[in-house]
């Protein structure tokens, strides 16, 4: 009798991948069971009154009482693993806790409950990690929102929100998301990256820091330019500790994320309506107070709306020194996103008006992106210069060009000077900082 191998082995992997699943099932079972019981022990608001560390600590022993009443086999070291997760289902967020853990996590993609990615060195991989069902990860979601004083149901179906390291979180639910609830999650370390590591990763050159080294130092006004996910909010962080500890700054934000070194720094944040549609108070608002607050500085997250003009205004009327974000994908599209930004907020202006404010208030232009191979790199460094005839009119000091792909799939090309001093260079002389010639000389390779 005649046996077919390759049926056989394909039954058997089969096989293996239904008890896999089986055995998945039931420990995931076996977990939310004790922590039903957990619940039933302990006072919640009691517990979340105190710090996390601490009641992890005084919870564990109770946890561990639990896991080893639950006549289930297992080793040690799954007991360790359950007691860990149950406790991070009780004061974390769950699933996703080890991941909110990993350094080497930038992006956490909730897709569907059974389809988690994550982004590493800019590049996206799944994992093997799963919540229960819709309602598991809809009530972890919930966790993250109420804790930040904002709320998600039906009739508010989207929100902002950050986790208390800073990291910004966006939840979409059902009737919105089709498919079942969706969280992104943007990481942000705990230490901001600082200009020696920019360095180290060739994302730009020590020519290149030297030159915004001084352009914060002399007060320009500088737009960071870039697409979603090309370090745009990073890049702001490392500039904004070029600024003198002795000046006051305002930083104004949808969800606090910059981590400014300074002490003497004023934190504002947008708030939504509440469940009334009443009490939202926008970034145009905040900006337009932060005007009263005796600053040296105002630090904009991202301008992607009518608050464009107040910040140009701002930039215009004494506040030089000013930084902010926008959405685009070159420095020529960086002006025209301000154009039509402005034109949202007021109609009465002609396209001239609003050319003459965004060529006498932005002084330089940095342009950010993620290449291909994941890196981000500083790709334009460009001047502002004014205006010819009705157009906004700029030059490059520094450009990225791109020569090809390695065999190992890295990103090959040049940082080139395009050897043009730029205009400002009597405003960085005056504020004590002549930069040497070679600055705007030097070309380095990447290979």
């Amino acid at each position: 009798m005649s046996v077919n191998t390759e049926t056989y082995r394909s039954d058997a992997k089969a096989s293996d991948s239904n008890k896999g699943a089986k055995l998945g099932a039931s420990y995931q079972e076996l977990k939310f069971a004790i922590h039903r019981k957990l619940l039933d022990r302990i006072n919640l608001e009691a517990v979340y009154a105190m710090p996390s560390e601490h009641v992890r600590r005084e919870i564990r022993p109770s946890v561990a009482k639990l896991v080893n009443e639950e006549k289930t086999p297992l080793s040690l070291a799954e007991k360790e693993k359950l007691i860990e997760e149950v406790l991070d289902e009780v004061f974390g967020l769950g699933p996703l806790e080890p991941l909110l853990n990993d350094k080497t996590v930038s992006d956490i993609l909730v897709t569907t409950p059974h389809k988690i990615y994550v982004e590493r060195h800019g590049k996206l991989e799944r994992t093997d990690i799963e919540f229960k069902d819709d309602a598991h990860l809809l009530r972890i979601i919930e966790r993250v929102v109420s804790r930040v004083g904002r709320r998600i149901d039906e009739s508010s179906p989207m929100v902002d929100a950050r986790l208390p390291d800073g990291s910004r979180v966006n939840a979409v639910i059902p009737p919105l998301a089709v498919d079942g609830p969706l969280l992104s999650i943007r990481r942000f370390g705990g230490d901001p990256l600082q200009p020696a590591d920019l360095l180290r990763k060739l994302s730009l050159t020590e020519g290149m820091l030297e030159l915004l080294k001084a352009c914060v130092k002399a007060r320009l006004n500088i737009i960071i330019s870039g697409g979603t996910g090309a370090g745009k909010t990073t890049f702001l962080n490392m500039l904004s500790g070029f600024i003198p500890s002795h000046e006051r700054i305002v930083t104004i934000e949808d969800a606090a994320e910059l981590q400014l070194r300074q002490t003497h720094v004023a934190r504002l944040e947008t708030r939504p309506a509440n469940i009334e549609g009443k009490g939202a108070v926008a970034q145009r608002h905040l900006l337009i107070n932060a005007l009263r607050m005796r600053p040296d500085r105002i630090i904009v997250g991202e301008v992607r709306g009518e608050e464009a003009l107040d910040m140009l205004q701002a930039m215009n009327t004494g506040h030089d020194g000013s930084l902010t974000t926008v959405h685009a994908n070159t420095p020529r599209d960086a002006i025209s996103r301000l154009e039509f930004m402005i034109s949202m907020a007021s109609s009465n202006l002609s396209v001239r008006s609003i050319r003459q404010q965004i060529s006498s208030a932005v002084d330089l232009i940095i342009q950010c992106s993620r290449l291909a191979d994941g890196t981000r790199k500083v790709t334009h460094i460009t001047e502002c210069i004014g205006m010819e005839g009705e157009v906004v009119t700029s030059q490059d000091l520094f450009v990225f060009e791109k020569t090809g792909i390695s065999d190992q799939g890295r990103v090959q090309g040049a940082f080139r000077p395009t050897g043009v001093r730029p205009k400002f260079s009597e405003r960085l002389k005056a504020a004590g900082m002549d930069l040497p010639p070679a600055v705007f000389q030097t070309t380095v390779r990447v290979d």
